[in-house]
């Protein structure tokens, strides 16, 4: 059997999550160029993670150097599978302990819409935008997310196709809902085995009759938002929208609630906050019946649009069904509010992150290309994951190794540098606060993949929406690993500013630095 080329290095342990991803990778090049784009994904930086930005080459003249047509191609025109990719992926997140998914988790279905120039790109098209909360040109795709009180990670995504794209429009039979692709992403996870108590999403699934039906069908339990004016058949007097029934529930105060029940959610620094929650018995719902309507919020006077949540749950109450197999294991009203409280996570941290990583930032046009940038992004989501639970040897002897002076950087610009532009010449500049170097950078424009990696762990974490089940010794090591960085930043920074210092006596300049 002939030996297989070796590729050039990432940083450990990026290096030992990659040689995962290397049976699925034919050529020394693919596996190669999956190194290089995950690691530019990893990188901070202060431009956008296209093409020429993972290579750290001019926008227009460098697109044209070797490193970035090689990725150019590895994204484009190479033969490898990001199916397979995903599946390695999920194999990975699915092995590790810290990882694993479990019962008690819940798949998160949810959209998101990047704005995008142009109309050669696959899939874009005028259409409303989420993320801008407007109608713009721009991709739509639709994505499920795994998530407990502790982790969470992407699972799946599809992009939305409008129906300009098809020859009768809406009555294509290639053509495809959003809420048609949310039940196709729910069916792929439990093909793939993937365990949750239930799936959650906003009121834009959760107005869906249809979409509703077919997770019946399938046997799969859901929670999902609905809009305080959702209404029913009512006669003329009677309350008839989940607001107006919760209007009517009997509030007085706290010591009068009526039909309101008092729990307390927990969230992830300590606090705890007192919410009030109203099962709704009224229409079509109530806890004998095949659905089930949650009131959820924080004032039952005032019901703020912010703090108040309107559910539907196939989940059945625990006295439901007394003598006979309920087709779930029953759910309680804080049981129902902590599993809708996990889909904060996409709003609150997921979006952010993959914002860090470059989602949107591809600038490329076919749909196979696509496809493959926001998989090598996941596979950079996931990799954080990984960092966390496999520190090499390596990695930690330098994180634990004290902080001493070195040597002043070369005042010189690097031969590798040439044609990167003459503001990436100038030096360092971190754009996402917090992000830190564990060690001098391998030139004047770039810090580890790692670094980063570590730093936005550690922010996944702190901005966790509710309460996290991390063991106490994992948080403690990202804060010490954390604060070396911090130092080793700092006597970085000092190390630089003198060389450019020197650099600017000896070339006569009168630039003063503070």
């Amino acid at each position: 059997m002939t030996k297989r080329i070796e590729v050039a290095s990432a940083p450990a342990p990026l290096e030992e999550y990659a040689q995962h991803f290397d049976p699925l990778f034919g050529k020394s090049n693919q596996r190669e160029g999956f190194r290089r784009y995950v690691e530019g994904l990893l990188l901070p930086s202060e431009r956008h993670k296209t093409l020429t930005g993972l290579t750290n080459t001019e926008p227009v003249v460098g697109a044209q150097l070797p490193r970035a047509q090689r990725l150019q191609w590895f994204l484009s025109e190479s033969d490898w599978s990001e199916r397979e990719v995903q599946a390695e992926r999920l194999r990975l997140l699915r092995e590790d302990p810290a990882t694993a998914p479990t019962a008690q988790g819940v798949l998160v279905i949810d959209e998101t819409g990047d704005r995008k120039d142009g109309h050669s790109t696959a899939h874009v098209s005028r259409q409303y935008l989420a993320n801008l909360g407007k109608v713009d040109n721009g991709v739509v795709s639709v994505s499920s997310l795994w998530a407990d009180e502790g982790v969470y990670y992407p699972v799946d995504v599809e992009p939305y196709t409008p129906a300009v794209y098809f020859a009768k429009g809406k009555n294509d039979p290639q053509f495809r809902t959003k809420l048609k692709i949310a039940l196709q992403l729910v069916e792929r996870a439990l093909e793939e085995g993937i365990p949750f108590r239930a799936m959650v999403a906003d009121s834009f699934y959760g107005e869906d009759r249809t979409l509703r039906g077919g997770l019946r069908k399938l046997s799969v339990p859901y929670v999902m938002a609905l809009k305080p004016s959702h209404a029913w058949w009512h006669p003329e007097g009677v309350a008839g929208t989940l607001q107006d029934v919760a209007h009517e529930a009997g509030w007085v105060s706290a010591e009068q609630p009526g039909k309101w029940r008092r729990i307390t959610r927990t969230f992830r620094d300590g606090n705890q906050e007192d919410w009030w929650v109203l099962e709704i018995v009224a229409g079509p719902y109530g806890p004998d019946k095949t659905e089930r309507s949650i009131v959820a919020t924080t004032d039952p006077e005032t019901l703020p649009d912010l703090s108040t949540w309107y559910l539907v749950t196939n989940l059945p109450a625990p006295t439901e069904h007394l003598g006979s197999e309920p087709p779930f294991p029953p759910a309680s009203l804080e049981e129902v509010i902590r599993l809708y409280g996990l889909r904060m996570w996409v709003e609150q941290s997921y979006k952010q992150v993959k914002h860090a990583l470059g989602w949107s930032q591809y600038q490329v046009r076919s749909d196979k290309a696509i496809r493959r940038h926001w998989q090598l992004v996941w596979c950079a989501f996931s990799f954080c994951w990984y960092h966390a639970s496999h520190p090499s040897a390596s990695a930690t002897q330098e994180a634990k190794a004290p902080s001493e002076p070195e040597a002043p950087l070369p005042s010189s610009v690097p031969a590798e540098a040439a044609g990167t532009g003459k503001k990436n010449q100038q030096g360092i500049r971190s754009a996402v606060t917090g992000v830190l170097a564990q060690s001098a950078a391998s030139s004047t424009r770039m810090v580890g993949a790692l670094d980063h990696a570590a730093a936005l762990l550690v922010w996944v974490v702190t901005t966790a929406p509710i309460d996290i089940k991390l063991r106490m010794d994992e948080i403690m090591c990202l804060s010490v690993i954390f604060n070396e960085m911090i130092v080793r930043w700092r006597n970085l920074c000092s190390r630089f500013l003198r060389s450019i210092m020197q650099h600017q006596m000896s070339h006569g300049s009168d630039t003063v630095f503070e």
